[in-house]
């Protein structure tokens, strides 16, 4: 699952490491985005075939739907049936990008209600770059949402301890395909939506304060001094690249 992230490089600082052109959204960095937040997602131009960066709303309203109210439980979509599945088929075909994150954060449960948050990142500092599938939505005053959701895949077995589940990361040779930019079929899409190598992330446990949508700075970042991580789930915090 993929429930809260974030971002903390500006929006032309994600531009120029994704290839993007053209203006940018007026969108500022995040340590704790969350659903229906709006984030930033880069998309393929299908006209120009230029890549756009803009900020679309967290949570997949379809185009058939009468209202907007169901987008915060479309906030991840199964790489496994997103083929299939009425919501996201069409989306998938057609209307592929890439959402764009330093990082996510993902909570052990340890018991009796409590849980233990982490944070995880590209090893190297690199931003993450999630596979994402976007809408547009027309509001019956004729108005557009634009809207995103975040795919998810199996977890490795090392990230397994804090959720089964995790969001599906794109390496750099994969962007071409999933963005547009070369054919690609369906198969060859579907290929591409697997769990991310325990070797290229750092993992760390951060304070609970994360938990809170209205706390939101860089010392969210913070190692956790008091957490008991599982083995192998307490790496150094990378040092973000610019």
């Amino acid at each position: 699952m993929c429930g809260r992230y974030f971002q903390q490089r500006s929006s032309g600082e994600m531009a120029r490491h994704f290839g993007v052109t053209g203006a940018l959204p007026n969108l500022p960095p995040s340590f704790n985005r969350a659903p229906t937040q709006e984030g930033l997602v880069v998309r393929r131009h299908p006209d120009t075939a230029a890549r756009h960066l803009d900020a679309l709303r967290w949570g997949l309203v379809p185009r058939w739907a009468k209202d907007a109210t169901g987008a915060a439980r479309m906030i991840n979509a199964r790489s496994e049936s997103v083929a299939e599945k009425p919501a996201f088929r069409d989306a998938f075909h057609k209307r592929r990008g890439i959402a764009v994150a330093d990082g996510f954060y993902e909570w052990q449960v340890l018991g009796k209600g409590s849980k233990q948050p982490f944070a995880v990142a590209m090893a190297d500092g690199a931003p993450m770059p999630l596979a994402a599938l976007w809408e547009g939505w027309r509001a019956p005053d004729g108005t557009i949402l634009r809207s995103y959701t975040i795919l998810t895949t199996a977890a490795v077995p090392e990230l397994a301890p804090l959720h089964e589940r995790m969001p599906v990361i794109l390496p750099p040779e994969a962007w071409d395909a999933w963005l547009g930019d070369v054919p690609a079929d369906e198969d060859v899409l579907l290929g591409l939506l697997k769990p991310y190598p325990r070797s290229g992330l750092a993992v760390w446990p951060v304070g609970a304060r994360v938990g809170r949508v209205s706390e939101d700075d860089a010392g969210l970042l913070d190692r956790d001094p008091l957490a008991v991580p599982p083995p192998g789930l307490d790496d150094p915090p990378p040092r973000f690249e610019r």
